[in-house]
C-alpha cells in the first residue's frame, strides 16, 4: 500500500512540475517585419508591414530626450536599428539586442573622445518592483515581463527597429 501511494505521490509530483509555465511561448500569427518606438509617446508597435500586430507601452532610458551619444548618457538611441541578438538569460528576464552602435554612431563618439557605449536591448522588467520606475533603464527599451515573452516569440533576428524621438 505504501509503494502504490509513493509511486501515485511521484507521478502527481511529476504531473505538477510539467505544467509550470514557461517563459518561451510560440507565435503562429503573421510576421513581424518591423518594429517601431516613438518615445515621444512611450509606445512600441510590433508591425506586419503596415499593420499592426501589437502595441505596447514602454519605459526608456533615464534621460529619453535626444540620441544616445556616448556611454552612460541615459539616453535610448533614435534611428534605425536591427534586432540583433537574443538573450535567454536576461537580467530582465529576456532580452532581444539591437544594433546600436552602427558605424555613424561611432564615428560621433570617437569625434568626441567617447565610448558610443553599447548592449541596448528591448527587455523585461528589474527583477525587483522596488526599483520599477517611468524611464529606469539605462537606454534600453522596457515592458513588462509577459509582454516580453510575447515580444520574444515574435521577433526574429533581423528585424528593422526605427526608434524615433
Amino acid at each position: 500500500m505504501n509503494v502504490i501511494r509513493l509511486i501515485a505521490g511521484g507521478l502527481l509530483l511529476a504531473a505538477l512540475a510539467s505544467c509550470g509555465a514557461s517563459k518561451f511561448k510560440t507565435y503562429h500569427g503573421p510576421e513581424v517585419t518591423r518594429i517601431i518606438v516613438n518615445k515621444s509617446d512611450r509606445r512600441m508597435y510590433l508591425l506586419h508591414h503596415e499593420q499592426v500586430l501589437k502595441a505596447y507601452d514602454v519605459d526608456l532610458g533615464f534621460a529619453p530626450d535626444g540620441h544616445k551619444e556616448v556611454e552612460g548618457d541615459g539616453r535610448t538611441p533614435e534611428g534605425d536599428y536591427l534586432i540583433d541578438r537574443r538573450n535567454p538569460n536576461s537580467s530582465f528576464h529576456l532580452s532581444l539586442g539591437i544594433s546600436y552602435p552602427n558605424d555613424i554612431d561611432v564615428s560621433r563618439a570617437a569625434a568626441a573622445g567617447m565610448s558610443p557605449g553599447g548592449d541596448i536591448f528591448i527587455h523585461g522588467g528589474p527583477r525587483s518592483s522596488l526599483t520599477r520606475r517611468p524611464d529606469w533603464t539605462a537606454g534600453c527599451i522596457a515592458v513588462t515581463d509577459s509582454e516580453m515573452e510575447d515580444i520574444y516569440a515574435m521577433v526574429r533576428d533581423g528585424t528593422l527597429i526605427s526608434i524615433y524621438p
